[in-house]
């Protein structure tokens, strides 16, 4: 698993050297590391639904019980194809829709990176690892939304989102510190299995709002919500890999991740139940509203992700279950919603449905 992350990051950083080589090729190219990586992940499906885990750890500050460790199970494992088998796609839609820019070896060096942050993000097993990987789908981010720099709106919903997603990332730090001072431990893996006494500590309602906050803010849910249909300046191919099927999916994983730990109380049930609710019911609302078919899909993905933390605030067998399929679900036909509408809107130079 660390070669897979570290290829990645290789591959993100000689993009824009291959780009200039083989422009017309380059999104063909540069999908065949996440296509082999999906086929990778796809290939443990089997071993990891016989109960088998997967972990790999280097070293980072073992005095402080840091290291790079990442574990591959049933729920890393969904995110994981999802993240690599859609953004192999996206890739390839990238290399057509963006075709001639001037940035196009920018473009993908970003993207590509984003794409091993979020692959980072999903593996890891160290909360300080996490939380790195956390950031650097923000800070990646927003570079991808603020792409057309040239135009005042997309720098200010570039702008906008850092900001939302990153002072989330500060709370979120604040939370697991905390957790890892009541477990004793900063490796995830450990801090599941200590639920009874993190919610027996007089610590546990902080950890839990602190950790909500950072899992609302990236996952746009009420009151935090606005960052999401704002990003819609970024091109397409970004709005239909971060913005439905990864980075705001980042939020319902790391409150999935923890459920064995802090949920299962009323705090935890109320808290998302209603938030996720609200964010839901608004989401959908206002969707019917639009007339851009980017803001009617972005708007609809604020309801879906409220709909996925309602699911996981429900904290039964079954409305995990539902959670999750419907987070596959979700990713797949929202990514695909949005690049239709990227070619519509390239082809016609027209998003409005009226005019459509």
């Amino acid at each position: 698993m660390t070669l897979l992350l570290i290829s990645g990051w290789v591959l993100a950083l000689t993009s824009p050297a291959i780009v200039r080589m083989a422009p017309r090729r380059a999104g063909w190219i540069l999908a065949l590391l996440p296509a082999a990586q999906a086929t990778y992940f796809g290939s443990q499906l089997a071993a990891v639904s016989s109960g088998e885990i997967l972990t790999s750890s280097l070293s980072w500050v073992p005095t402080l019980g840091i290291q790079f460790s990442f574990v591959l199970d049933g729920l890393s494992l969904l995110f994981a194809v999802l993240v690599t088998g859609i953004g192999a796609l996206v890739v390839i839609y990238s290399g057509e829709y963006l075709a001639g820019h001037p940035y196009l070896g920018r473009f993908f060096l970003v993207l590509l990176a984003f794409e091993a942050s979020m692959l980072g993000l999903v593996l890891a097993d160290n909360a300080i690892t996490m939380f790195v990987f956390w950031e650097l789908t923000s800070f990646t981010s927003y570079f991808l939304i603020g792409f057309s720099h040239e135009e005042e709106r997309s720098r200010r919903a570039a702008l906008q989102a850092l900001l939302v997603t990153g002072l989330g990332g500060i709370a979120l730090l604040a939370g697991l510190l905390l957790l890892g001072n009541v477990t004793g431990s900063l490796e995830i893996s450990s801090m599941l299995t200590k639920g009874a006494e993190v919610q027996g500590s007089a610590f546990y309602l902080p950890i839990l709002v602190l950790v909500a906050l950072g899992a609302f803010a990236k996952s746009a849910q009420f009151p935090f919500h606005f960052w999401l249909p704002a990003a819609m300046e970024a091109p397409t191919p970004v709005s239909a890999y971060l913005h439905s099927a990864t980075m705001v999916k980042a939020g319902v994983f790391l409150l999935a991740r923890l459920n064995p730990v802090l949920g299962g109380t009323d705090a935890w049930f109320y808290t998302l139940t209603l938030v996720g609710g609200i964010t839901m019911v608004a989401g959908a609302v206002v969707a019917f509203l639009k007339d851009d078919l980017k803001q009617i899909l972005a708007f609809s993905t604020v309801g879906a992700l409220g709909t996925l933390v309602l699911l996981l605030g429900l904290d039964t067998p079954l409305a995990i279950q539902a959670a999750l399929l419907f987070l596959l679900v979700h990713a797949t036909y929202k990514g695909g919603l949005f690049l239709i509408a990227g070619i519509v809107d390239h082809e016609t130079g027209v998003r409005s449905v009226s005019q459509l």
